[in-house]
């Protein structure tokens, strides 16, 4: 992830996907406050590249969604679930 970054720009499409498999890896681990992180950080840069209703956002939502969902956050996975 941080060559993509120092190589394509912390923006890239291919940047965003190594981060978002990160969080994944985080969030396999319980590591829910790392995942969550990374989550939000390629979900907002997503919607301002790419557009809310963009797939990839939708997607960095749901998984944000199901971070909070296993941390007990019901009320923040359902706000994300909705706007999806």
């Amino acid at each position: 992830m941080e060559t993509r970054k120092t190589k394509l720009g912390a923006d890239h499409p291919d940047t965003l996907m190594s981060m978002n498999n990160l969080a994944l890896t985080y969030g396999n681990q319980g590591r829910w406050e790392e995942a969550e992180k990374l989550f939000v950080q390629v979900m907002e840069t997503r919607k301002t590249k790419l557009g809310a209703d963009h797939p990839d956002t939708l997607t960095s939502m749901v998984n944000l969604a199901s971070t909070y969902r296993n941390q007990g956050r019901w009320g923040e996975a359902e706000k994300l679930e909705v706007q999806v």
